[in-house]
């Protein structure tokens, strides 16, 4: 469209419809063939980015990653105690930017808000604030690489959960992926206790770092429970409302955004004092940029995640997914000086054979499954759904 109108705009002269001193010499002409040969070339270029399964995958790891170490970069002040009205910015962030892609056409298929489907989604979205809030604090008091270690234990409850309420399976092998995800949590708490005990990665006396690592295992054995709620809750629920794409994020960001506004102003305390221990002029910049970027990026990674899908397949998704948790455990260790111990790097490293192992597991199940039952349907999630709970865990 640009293009049009640059070729259209033509030296007019004062009488408003004759060309200025007539026909246009050949070198005051506009260079049409060439603008359309570069548009052209980058129409090309962008396609041939959006068939690129390489460049999905990259776009998808980035994504997550980025977001991880954000939240921990934002979480991790000496004094920080906002979680509430952080989450409560990146739901904002999230609600506004979706909202605008609407406007600008670019997501079309983003179905008008509804306020009966919000009065039944509410529930939800209040699963949703749990799991959040208390990963949030989790990876607040937890370095990164036993976060997301710990994350894994996640997938345990949640399938024992759909073996209960939707009639799924175990398989073996499913059971090897259990059994090593276990073992690679107890290293890494090991490691973590012995890295305490020892002074290693903090400069806090014994008792206290063993408190705050307390604390933080607390805080993710409810994470593991407010998680597996929310995504069990989701898929009992979201068949029913029949969510296509983005509507899912939209729903829970709108409506968790006033849950959290009234948890911070009730909760939390807004003194000045304790704004500027919160935003230290140093970092204050950079936290406000993090808080943005985190709402954003749970955009990134939706839109990342059905690019991926779109590009490849649910089982390289899920694949990548697995191995993806090597990188983000590795950041942990480059960008917050983690305690990098033997034990440290045997859990991570047990840790990500166990999304291997599992993630071949359900391949292999759904194999399985395609080839007994090819007229069978079960619920499922699509993969902005899917995404979302990534983006929030």
């Amino acid at each position: 469209m640009a293009n049009k109108k640059n070729e259209d705009i033509e030296m007019r002269g004062l009488d408003g419809g004759k060309d200025f001193g007539g026909d246009k010499e050949p070198f005051l002409r506009p260079p049409t063939h060439r603008r359309q040969s570069s548009s052209i070339f980058s129409k090309a270029y962008f396609d041939k980015i959006d068939h690129s399964p390489g460049a999905s995958i990259l776009a998808y790891c980035l994504a997550s990653i980025s977001m991880t170490v954000v939240n921990k970069f934002v979480v991790s002040g000496s004094y920080w105690n906002l979680n509430f009205f952080y989450l409560g910015i990146q739901s904002l962030v999230c609600t506004l930017a979706i909202l605008l892609a609407k406007q600008a056409g670019i997501l079309k298929n983003l179905a008008p808000f509804d306020s009966t489907k919000a009065k039944k989604w509410f529930p939800i979205s209040l699963l949703l604030v749990g799991m959040i809030y208390t990963g949030a604090k989790a990876l607040q008091f937890l370095s990164v690489p036993v976060y997301t270690i710990f994350k894994n234990l996640t997938i345990i409850v949640i399938a024992y959960g759909e073996v209960l309420w939707f009639g799924g399976s175990v398989t073996p092998l499913t059971l090897l992926s259990f059994g090593l995800m276990v073992l690679s949590s107890v290293v890494a708490a090991w490691a973590d206790i012995q890295a305490a005990i020892d002074g290693v990665g903090h400069t806090l006396d014994t008792s206290a770092a063993l408190s705050t690592l307390n604390s933080g295992y607390a805080w993710m054995g409810m994470n593991v429970v407010c998680t597996s709620s929310y995504v069990l809750g989701m898929r009992k629920v979201i068949k029913k409302m029949n969510f296509k794409d983005y509507d899912t994020m939209f729903y829970n960001n709108l409506l968790t955004i006033p849950v959290l506004v009234v948890c911070s102003l009730l909760v939390e305390d807004w003194s000045a004092e304790n704004l500027a221990k919160n935003f230290p002029e140093e970092t204050r910049n950079k936290l406000m940029i993090g808080m943005v970027y985190s709402g954003l990026a749970a955009i990134f990674i939706s839109y990342c995640s059905a690019w991926c899908i779109r590009i490849t397949s649910s089982t390289t998704y899920s694949m990548v997914g697995a191995l993806n948790k090597l990188p983000i455990a590795i950041s942990g260790l480059v960008f917050f000086d983690a305690p990098i111990t033997f034990g440290s790097v045997t859990a991570i490293f047990v840790g990500f054979v166990s999304g291997l192992v599992f993630a071949w597991a359900k391949v292999r199940q759904k194999a399985q499954d395609v080839g007994i039952l090819p007229t069978s349907s079960k619920p499922t999630m699509s993969a902005s759904a899917l995404s979302n709970r990534d983006a929030n865990s």
